[in-house]
């Protein structure tokens, strides 16, 4: 039978505790409050759906507690940052109160107060929101859950109604749903509520809503290449063939998905539909266990669609033993109904129909169905309870637990990756996206994987269709999915040489981002910083990053401002507004500096087809791949690190591919000092430093690169530190598969070494690219479809003038807006040093 192997109770450390009979109030952190009331006087202990801990490692934060007087159950709790106040009784905002003593931003909200409605007056006065559960039939924009971070810097988790775990793991109803099932509802609702008050600590809300909630599992390393998924009826022979051709077009690919198709869906009517299947179609896989190597052959791994909602019914070639299971006799034919509330069916479920596909070579399951949203326990979706079977089970065997499958609510991060349904395929809901990834990262939920490119309806539109994968690059997970319409499929060949040749160099970087990516994951599960997040998140203080919605950080030192709309029908320029916080960016495919002064700035950025914005921050090292078709689960034999000349701090993190692997954490340090403060008279000095790795032996040696971003040349190179394996030269400009899209730079090997060991390269007498601002003019006005004397007047401009100069004569030329500011840009962008 199933039964959960980790299963406890999760008790605060009683210190932590004040408490009556009615009552209980739980110090988490000195921000973190837990509230509880029960008028039948039952508390929980165990751990229930969403909160899984809550004695954080034994830490209790000072706090201090007044008796009121006048009532028995008055009660004061001051920590450093919060003063509760309760005057006893069922909780209301006129007993219950919390005011913020420290970290308040909001002048007429710093007091919370149980049950009161707060402005949502987005973006610099609300609740910043969640996620929700299914982006299915959405065309554009959709409402999204609260979540746990505001702008009045306080936001509650209910967890009042969620299903309890019990010591072994199965799910039990909390007394008062119970009751109410059996039609004796308590007088007064009984509430189980955590504050978060942070105030503008937004980091600090969600390092305490890990605490309490768990970390974000990490993913296995073939998540984060390109996913292919289609709706559509493939066989062995077509799907092989279909993998490679992808391969001889040299667009690589990490996980095969097999929508619905693989099983038999032409089934009796009388029985219901074809939905829901667990056997073979042996027409289309004569084979599975050869189709499944195959597939693992061409280093790609597996997931199957189910939908299980509709259970197990005579057709299937398991259904005599699963109904034998659950006491059912086979010779009645009756069907096996889906209940994940029943163990017998569970055991059965998994032991049965799952298991023996996973031994032909299945990797992860794609639960893809709401699959209703009651149960016979009160209280339990059977979204979430399907999750945390298959998330669990998939552990078996020491292998690093995965499952795909649907959001359904807080605590959904433990279960990745989230599959957020068949999206329209519009501009208004590529203009979503963006947004929805990042937001969804304030309840800790950061593994979305969309349909890329849109799943049905809509209309074909290649320049959407090629921004829709730009966008799937930069984000957690990269599934290339449509409809089993003939004209929705994603494959870049479909649309047109110019397309073909954007997407495919795209999905080419994908692979090789998988280093960089990687480490990201890893910050995700120890640090609970989302591989994609909001603006706000690294910048909370700054208003600006709550007006950009669509923009986010992505990993550690990467900026996106995506392009979610057309480029203008005359310039061919796509435009979008981006914030700049302060300090310098450069382009990651053009090399172009951008700088945020002291304060930060707002810009518009502007790219033809093939351009994209995305900026690292000066002085970023982002670990790289060298080869984009090198199989992603296996850490990179060659190792580039590309570096943006500047001065900041960046990681590598990576493992052994176990189950529980142990991080090998590699810290980059990168300083640029200019001619006259280190340097030598005639160029800029560049140090990077690779720090000694923690988290395994040395020994294991490869090849490292080192791309100098947007340098032309260098003076001198040298290595200190390391085990004096290193042989630093200059191989020169990097030409190969990275070169066809990322900025110009200029390669230094260090030879095979063992970055374990740590060294300091010293680049002397450096000299950047310059910047050919007449050149790149001449593109922009080349590719529009002007009057050519226009274009003739505005290039003469671009080649005499500079600066305001030249913005003023620009805005005397008859040019479409969005060319002129592209131009500006232009002239504007700045070498990296």
């Amino acid at each position: 039978m199933f039964a959960m192997s980790d299963g406890r109770p999760a008790p605060a450390n009683e210190t932590a505790v004040v408490a009556g009979e009615t009552y209980r109030f739980t110090v988490l952190t000195s921000r973190l409050l837990r509230l509880e009331y029960s008028a039948a006087g039952e508390f929980v202990d165990e751990r229930t759906q969403v909160v899984v801990d809550r004695a954080f490692d034994g830490v209790v934060p000072t706090f201090e507690v007044r008796r009121g007087e006048g009532s028995p159950d008055a009660v004061e709790i001051l920590t450093e940052h919060l003063h509760l106040e309760y005057t006893g009784g069922p909780f209301h905002a006129s007993t219950l109160s919390v005011t913020l003593r420290s970290g308040a931003t909001d002048p007429h909200y710093s007091v919370w107060r149980f049950g009161q409605e707060y402005p949502d007056q987005p973006p610099f006065r609300a609740n910043l929101r969640g996620t929700a559960r299914t982006l299915d039939e959405v065309d554009g924009a959709t409402e999204l859950e609260p979540g746990l971070l505001a702008t009045y810097g306080f936001a509650t988790l209910d967890d009042s109604d969620s299903v309890l775990l019990s010591d072994d793991g199965w799910i039990a109803p909390r007394p008062h749903a119970v009751r109410a099932a059996a039609g004796r509802p308590d007088p007064t609702p009984s509430s189980d509520l955590y504050l978060f008050a942070h105030g503008r600590d937004f980091r600090g809300a969600l390092t305490d809503f890990h605490l309490l909630t768990g970390p974000a599992p990490l993913v296995p390393r073939y998540v984060l290449g390109n996913w292919w998924s289609r709706f559509w009826r493939y066989s062995e022979e077509s799907y092989l063939e279909l993998m490679d051709t992808f391969e001889a077009e040299r667009v690589p690919l990490s996980v095969a998905v097999i929508d619905m198709d693989w099983h038999v869906t032409d089934v009796d009517p009388a029985i219901g539909t074809g939905w829901t299947g667990y056997t073979w179609n042996a027409d289309l896989f004569p084979d599975p266990a050869r189709f499944l190597g195959a597939l693992h052959e061409r280093g790609l791994a597996v997931t199957l669609n189910v939908h299980p909602a509709d259970g197990v019914r005579r057709h299937e070639n398991a259904y005599a033993e699963v109904a034998r299971a659950v006491g059912i006799d086979p010779e009645s034919g009756l069907g096996v109904a889906f209940d994940v509330t029943s163990r017998a069916f569970v055991d059965a479920y998994l032991r049965l129909l799952h298991h023996p596909l996973e031994e032909q070579g299945v990797d992860f399951w794609w639960l893809d169905w709401q699959s209703g949203g009651s149960t016979r326990i009160p209280g339990l979706d059977p979204l979430w309870m399907l999750n945390h079977i298959h998330y669990l089970d998939s552990a078996r065997g020491g292998r690093r637990p995965l499952t795909f499958s649907r959001y359904a609510g807080l605590g959904s991060h433990r279960y990745p990756v989230g599959f957020s349904g068949d999206t329209i395929i519009t501009w208004a809901s590529l203009d979503f996206q963006p947004a929805f990834t990042a937001t969804a990262a304030n309840v800790g939920y950061g593994w979305w994987s969309h349909d890329v490119g849109g799943h049905r309806a809509g209309t074909h539109d290649v320049e959407r269709s090629v921004r829709w994968v730009q966008l799937g690059v930069f984000s957690p997970v990269n599934r290339l999915h449509s409809s089993n319409s003939p004209f929705t499929s994603k494959e870049p060949w479909s649309f047109g040489p110019r397309a073909e040749a954007a997407m495919t160099r795209f999905l080419r970087l994908r692979h090789l981002l998988v280093p960089t990516l990687y480490t990201a994951a890893w910050a995700a599960h120890t640090d609970g910083v989302a591989v994609v997040r909001p603006m706000y998140h690294d910048y909370p203080r700054w208003d600006e990053s709550l007006a950009v919605p669509n923009q986010a950080m992505v990993a550690e030192h990467l900026l996106l401002a995506p392009i979610t709309t057309p480029e203008d029908d005359v310039a061919h320029v796509a435009s979008t507004t981006a914030w700049l916080p302060a300090g310098s960016w450069i382009d990651v495919f053009t090399g172009a500096r951008y700088d945020g002064g002291e304060r930060g700035r707002t810009v518009r950025l502007h790219r033809a087809l093939e351009g994209y914005p995305v900026l690292a921050r000066a002085g970023a090292v982002l670990p790289l791949a060298a080869d984009p078709l090198a199989d992603v689960r296996s850490n990179p034999e060659t190792l580039v690190l590309r570096a943006f000349p500047g001065t900041a701090e960046s990681t590598l993190v990576e493992d052994d591919g176990a189950a529980e692997p142990t991080p090998e954490v590699t810290v980059l340090r990168q300083r640029l000092a200019a001619a006259g403060d280190g340097g030598p008279d005639g160029g800029t000095t560049i140090e990077l430093e690779i720090v000694p790795t923690t988290g395994r032996e040395p020994g294991r040696t490869r090849q490292v690169w080192v791309d100098l971003v947007g340098v032309a040349s260098v003076e001198s190179v040298e290595v200190s530190g390391g085990d004096g394996a290193a042989q630093p030269h200059v191989v020169g400009p990097v030409a190969d598969d990275a070169a066809e899209l990322l900025a110009p730079a200029l390669r230094i090997s260090l030879g095979r070494i063992d970055p374990a060991l740590g060294l300091t390269l010293t680049v002397r007498g450096a000299s950047a690219i310059p910047r050919d601002v007449v050149q790149d003019a001449f593109c922009l006005l080349d590719g529009a479809e002007l009057a050519y004397e226009t274009k003739e007047q505005a290039w003469s401009a671009v080649q005499q003038q500079h600066g305001l100069d030249l913005a003023q004569t620009l805005a005397t030329v008859d040019l479409p807006e969005v060319l002129r500011s592209a131009i500006v840009e232009a002239a504007s962008a700045r070498p990296v040093f």
